[in-house]
């Protein structure tokens, strides 16, 4: 992974115009989950995702469940405590990819055979499936499994192309509340295409799905001088989705193209898409490097955006009620939070920004996932939470060899402190 990561995140910073914006606020975290390390004495554990999950009864035990990559799931309490760990599924022979949990989403109110049930929705990019967790309220170990053992695979055909690795990325779980029925839309590594997968309770009470349809974004475009551009990337790849999230009440899709920008469509995947902002390096010429492994740009044709830089990621939806609110993004590429309108019939204006930066804990950068929840989350949140993932947790820590471990964690946010910067309500 970290040669992905550094290929990718030489993309993210070619042109000189993507600097970060010193006019944002910057925020600071309460509190932090404790260090996760990335090689084999880490269990090549790596922070990704997070969600959050309220205890309606007792909304003091409320959750964060995190994705950990080969390190599996993590669920941490609302002091950044681990309570669980699960680990990711082993690889079938010594030949094949382990198990790799890489975003995570929640259901409320699944129907279950004892009865509904909120449950958590994992993508198991490694083996490529879905994997679900029914949460058990007050229970120590509150994820329970209740994947059925004979779902589906989601991209692949055959062993061999699951060990290619063009599997299950990005994840964005609804619920149409005309029919009741649950959904997850998935993105596919290392490609454009987003699957839409209908969540099915069986006779024994585990839980599979069945594909309803995919759609394949765009991997090149355009540009207004006539040109064709494609993001460049390693040799093979598209430009890929991973942050996504399903606006309910609008029942749209907003999908982060990571080298491009954010697209807004259908939840169902029934309509074409419209891209509503684009990263800063939208248009810049790039020539990949087998030497480097890294992509070499050329000049900025200027094309690009103004508020994201590459990566696009850790899209999520803060309510304010009424079909008000914002969209959240992760600009990985200067480690900023961009604030569009929620509303579609304002076009997704964008509103404003913020940055986490140190205080209490060590900031967010590089951000990967992102989730908020605007309720009241006990006497420790009582305005709401957002959790964003930090891709560079310090302080550093070497191993045996001297060589600064691969370090990842997540950061707790008073929402309260969001919502002031961004100006409170819409």
């Amino acid at each position: 992974m970290a040669a992905i990561v550094a290929a990718l995140t030489s993309v993210a910073v070619l042109p000189t115009s993507a600097q970060a914006d010193s006019g944002l606020s910057s925020l600071t975290a309460t509190t932090e989950t404790p260090a996760l390390y990335g090689d084999d004495a880490g269990g090549n554990s790596d922070a990704d995702d997070p969600a959050i999950w309220r205890n309606d009864a007792d909304p003091d035990a409320s959750l964060v469940i995190a994705t950990a990559k080969e390190g599996g799931l993590r669920v941490y309490d609302l002091a950044g405590k681990e309570v669980q760990s699960i680990p990711a599924p082993p690889a079938p022979t010594p030949d094949d990819k382990p198990g790799r949990f890489n975003n995570v989403d929640l259901v409320s109110g699944f129907p279950l055979p004892t009865g509904r049930a909120d449950v958590a929705v994992v993508t198991d990019r490694g083996r490529d499936h879905l994997r679900v967790y029914r949460i058990n309220p007050g229970a120590a170990q509150p994820l329970t499994d209740i994947t059925d053992p004979d779902a589906p695979l989601v991209f692949s055909k055959t062993l061999d192309e699951v060990n290619d690795q063009t599997t299950p990325y990005g994840l964005a779980t609804w619920k149409d509340r005309s029919t009741g029925r649950s959904y997850a839309v998935v993105s596919q590594r290392s490609r454009t295409r987003l699957a839409l997968l209908e969540l099915r309770t069986t006779a024994t009470g585990a839980v599979t799905y069945q594909q309803v349809r995919t759609y394949d974004l765009p991997s090149s475009f355009t540009l207004p001088n006539g040109r064709s551009w494609t993001p460049c990337a390693d040799p093979g790849d598209l430009p890929q989705v991973e942050g996504m999230v399903v606006d309910p009440v609008n029942k749209v899709l907003y999908a982060g193209q990571e080298d491009v920008g954010i697209w807004r469509m259908p939840a169902d995947l029934g309509g074409k898409p419209k891209l509503i902002d684009k990263v800063r390096e939208y248009g810049v010429p790039g020539t990949y490097d087998e030497a480097t492994e890294e992509c070499v740009a050329g000049a900025d044709p200027g094309y690009g955006g103004t508020h994201l830089s590459a990566d696009v990621e850790g899209l999520t939806i803060l309510d304010e009620g009424d079909g008000d609110g914002y969209l959240l993004s992760s600009s990985q590429g200067d480690n900023t939070f961009a604030a569009y309108d929620r509303e579609v019939a304002d076009d997704n204006e964008y509103e404003s920004g913020f940055r986490i930066a140190a205080g209490t804990v060590d900031g967010s950068e590089e951000c990967d996932g992102a989730a908020v929840l605007n309720v009241p989350l006990g006497s420790r949140y009582p305005n709401g939470l957002l959790v964003v993932q930090d891709g560079h947790n310090t302080p550093d820590e070497t191993d045996g060899d001297g060589e600064v471990r691969d370090n990842t964690n997540f950061k707790f946010v008073d929402l309260g402190k969001v919502t002031n910067a961004l100006g409170g309500d819409d």
